[in-house]
């Protein structure tokens, strides 16, 4: 989406930044593993359909994407992922889809993906008005559904066999839910108002992000 292509987001281990043209080369090279493919439920695409992609997704308001980059790594190496939020249903604007990838092996076990999600929860409900927080989770992914349920107290609302995914929810403002929910709600809230958040102005000076 546009709103955030002049933006970035800066926390303690990471820096969101919008997925920019100089990004799309290193991230068609991630695409290319099978792992990868799997765990995101991706098709591989061509670096040319890559390139028009990443303008689509720039121009599609219900899509909102941030390339990770690792703090403690050089300048020159530190894209290790993405993190993206979906509104696909209308009839909820105020409900994402949030999906994680940190691509690089030597930025895994860090912390960095836990951070990730939370900058970008904490923009969405501060700046894209959004309540509720879904994550589509492949069953092979272990540890993908321990971050989101044990660090981020997101909980399983359906689970669908014939895809062989776990889908989880985290509501993060008032809303008529039970009392439990309730007090998870209460629990991420607090992770988020603890957080190192800052939006700093990142106005693109690539000459194909200007022309785009």
């Amino acid at each position: 989406m546009r709103k955030n292509w002049n933006i970035k987001i800066v926390g303690e281990k990471v820096v969101l930044v919008p997925y920019r043209y100089a990004h799309v080369a290193k991230y068609h090279e991630w695409m290319q593993d099978e792992y990868l493919q799997e765990m995101t439920a991706s098709e591989p695409l061509s670096l040319k359909e890559e390139y028009e992609m990443q303008t689509s997704w720039r121009d599609d308001e219900s899509k909102c994407t941030f390339i990770i980059l690792d703090l403690s790594v050089d300048n020159e190496n530190n894209m290790v992922g993405d993190v993206n939020l979906y509104f696909n249903d209308s009839d909820e604007p105020t409900h994402g889809e949030i999906e994680i990838m940190i691509a690089e092996t030597n930025s895994l076990r860090k912390g960095l993906a836990t951070e990730a999600l939370l900058l970008m929860m904490k923009y969405a409900t501060t700046e894209l008005n959004t309540n509720r927080f879904i994550a589509k989770i492949s069953n092979k992914n272990n540890k993908s559904l321990q971050l989101f349920q044990n660090k981020l107290h997101y909980n399983v609302y359906k689970r669908v066999d014939v895809f062989e995914e776990t889908h989880l929810e985290c509501l993060v403002k008032d809303t008529d839910v039970e009392e439990e929910k309730s007090e998870i709600d209460n629990n991420i809230l607090a992770i988020l108002n603890s957080i190192k958040y800052e939006v700093r102005e990142d106005i693109p000076t690539d000459e194909h992000d200007l022309t785009q």
